[in-house]
């Protein structure tokens, strides 16, 4: 029995699924990260956990490069959500979201589809927000709009790559446990708890393993008839 993995203590894991798969988790030290690192590694992937931020031009490219040979991407990046209406936001603020989660992921997928396509196989998963598929707080603009390029991205190009069976989907989450938005101070506050369940049909906030449970599915060959996809992943708030 496996312990100490985000409350598996009484699931059994170490089944391998991914054994002998080479995968790339970019901003592997926030977001949904550590999580899917540790429970891509506990099914035997070996996982190149990489924690820059990939704000250059070429930081990606450089980094496939390094990484040589890989069967799945793991996509994974994050801005904290601006907060501003219409007419306050900043250029700087607006440009960021973009710098920090749209840019980077583009450059990825750039950057990896080539060794992919030569191969006709590979996935590329990208761990986003539902933000977009509702309408958010109006203080949320930049944010959800940079969000939303991200899956406009992943369906577009996701329609491209399919002909190559270069698989390139999406986890739109939200109300899932991470560091970057919902650490455990957040979840411990009455008022969030309070608001839990009317906000969320499920009533509950979603565990990082069943995040890393439908990552590992969209990265496998379990998944190698779905391109360009946009997952919901959000106890039914979208």
């Amino acid at each position: 029995m496996t312990k100490g993995l985000s409350g598996r203590d009484n699931m059994r894991y170490m089944s391998d699924r991914l054994a002998g798969k080479r995968i790339l988790i970019t901003s592997a030290d926030t977001f949904m990260g550590p999580d899917i690192t540790q429970f891509f590694r506990t099914e035997g992937a070996d996982v190149i956990a990489d924690e820059s931020p990939l704000l250059g031009a070429d930081d990606a490219s450089a980094l496939i490069e390094r990484c040589g040979h890989l069967d799945a991407v793991v996509a994974n990046f994050e801005y904290p959500a601006y907060k501003a209406k219409t007419v306050d936001i900043e250029d700087s603020e607006w440009h960021a979201g973009f710098d920090h989660m749209v840019h980077p992921l583009m450059r990825i997928v750039r950057s990896v589809a080539p060794q992919m396509i030569a191969r006709r196989s590979g996935s590329i998963v990208v761990t986003g927000s539902s933000s977009p598929l509702r309408r958010m707080s109006p203080q949320t603009v930049a944010y959800v709009t940079a969000r939303a390029a991200q899956l406009a991205f992943v369906r577009s190009a996701g329609h491209d790559l399919a002909r190559h069976n270069v698989r390139l989907n999406a986890i739109a989450q939200n109300y899932v446990a991470n560091p970057a938005y919902y650490p455990p101070e957040t979840l411990a506050n009455p008022k969030f708890q309070e608001r839990l369940p009317l906000e969320v049909p499920a009533g509950r906030i979603g565990k990082p393993e069943e995040s890393g449970e439908l990552a590992l599915f969209l990265a496998s060959e379990s998944s190698s008839f779905i391109f360009g996809q946009v997952v919901s992943h959000d106890g039914g708030w979208s």
